[in-house]
């Protein structure tokens, strides 16, 4: 998945404004105690970070 894909997924699923704010701030432990931002710029393949989000968030399975 590419990067510009995930960051669609996000606005779609939370709205552009929370997209932004969730990737900057929110801590996810299935990424290693990282954000969304901090996976990305680890080289966390953004698939594998939409799979922790979708967790995370219960985003219900048609939407993942």
């Amino acid at each position: 998945m590419r990067i510009t894909v995930f960051r669609r997924l996000m606005a779609d699923e939370f709205g552009p404004g929370r997209a932004e704010v969730l990737a900057r701030d929110h801590v996810l432990s299935g990424l290693g105690g990282r954000t969304v931002e901090q996976a990305l710029a680890a080289g966390v393949p953004a698939k594998e970070i939409w799979r922790e989000v979708c967790q995370a968030f219960d985003v219900p399975a048609e939407r993942r």
